[in-house]
């Protein structure tokens, strides 16, 4: 097994001190930063993804590899910047205003990370206007939003609405996810798509960047 076969499967088993020594091993053998991130930890990540869309796998296992992938991470970043490796994009991800459920919102944050993208987390209960900000300082090309309660559904519309407003809908992405909601419901507030669980968002996310 090679060493970058070996990081995809300690991400996979959620190994963060295996991760760690084996990024350490590869970068010492003369792989790129971007080979490690890429194939390594990002094609781990990405298998866990596939198994929790087919139930093989489960939030605790998710939340594990998250950790450890994101521990290779943090050995990588100071030579990904030598290297000039940019991530895939960015993503604003939310819980709308009213709704201080988070669950959901961190597993597809952790998938989105799992895939390259870089996630400004806002956090629960966002107002349209905290989103609008956070679009324009961090020039994000996905805006992701959650809810949980049927009450806060409402808001999602408020968002794109904002959006639109400030000149940004044609910039952007609107996802959506959560229990209450669903793709009709996407369409009705004008959102570009919905996900039902966090490793469809990710592949969601990603096949916007490829349209692009």
């Amino acid at each position: 097994m090679s060493v970058i076969n070996e990081i995809s499967a300690l991400v996979q088993k959620g190994d963060r001190r295996g991760v760690k020594t084996a990024v350490e091993t590869a970068l010492s053998e003369g792989f790129t930063a971007k080979v490690i991130l890429d194939d390594g930890l990002i094609g781990g990540m990405m298998v866990i993804g596939e198994k929790f869309k087919r139930d093989e796998v489960y939030v605790p296992e998710v939340l594990i590899a998250a950790r450890a992938m994101n521990m290779g991470v943090s050995v990588l970043k100071p030579y990904l910047t030598q290297e000039g490796v940019e991530p895939v994009g960015k993503a604003v991800i939310c819980t709308v205003q009213g709704d201080l459920h988070d669950i959901g919102k961190n597993l597809v944050k952790m998938m989105l990370e799992g895939v390259g993208i870089e996630c400004i987390d806002l956090g629960t209960d966002i107002s349209a206007e905290q989103v609008v900000e956070a679009v324009k300082e961090s020039g994000a090309e996905i805006v992701a939003l959650s809810s949980l309660l049927t009450t806060t559904m409402e808001y999602h519309k408020d968002i794109v609405d904002a959006l639109k407003e400030a000149g940004l809908r044609d910039s952007v992405k609107v996802m959506i996810g959560g229990a209450p909601v669903n793709a009709e419901f996407a369409k009705q507030v004008g959102a570009d798509g919905y996900a039902p669980d966090a490793a469809t968002a990710a592949d969601l996310a990603l096949s916007f960047f490829k349209k692009d």
